[in-house]
């Protein structure tokens, strides 16, 4: 086990690395909608690219997670295949958003022989919805 600064070291060691080998401005919060993120994730047991729809009006969070579900077809044959769509995914802290995501399974961040393996799926995810985006981003904010 590691301590917490020493995780907190290999999380920072883990993002400078990613930087490095990927030195780009990822879309991120600058999606133009507010709460509506594009985010990576990864801890001991797998790496995600997220679309995370967190509006505080429900109704609103439907709405983008439903233009998004209406483009399934779109996304899985022209930028990325094997998405999740949950309308309801449940935070920790019991907030209810809505995500999109694609995960990798199998994958450490405490492991540096899988660091290459999560910075190109990585790489590759979030490059493929960004792409997805910058297509269908007016379609999405007209709600």
């Amino acid at each position: 086990m590691y301590s917490r600064e020493e995780t907190q070291e290999l999380k920072r060691a883990f993002w400078i690395a990613f930087a490095e080998k990927y030195p780009r401005k990822w879309l991120l919060y600058n999606t133009k909608i507010k709460d509506f993120t594009f985010k990576f994730f990864v801890d001991n047991k797998k790496a995600q690219v997220l679309i995370d729809i967190e509006p505080k009006d429900d109704i609103k969070r439907i709405a983008y997670f439903e233009k998004l579900e209406s483009l399934k077809n779109i996304i899985d044959e022209e930028f990325l295949k094997d998405l999740v769509y949950e309308k309801n995914y449940y935070l920790e802290n019991g907030k209810a958003i809505s995500r999109v995501w694609v995960e990798k399974s199998g994958v450490s961040i405490s492991n540096k022989s899988y660091w290459n393996e999560i910075f190109n799926f990585f790489n590759d995810k979030m490059n493929a919805l960004e792409l997805f985006y910058e297509q269908y981003d007016e379609y999405i904010k007209d709600i």
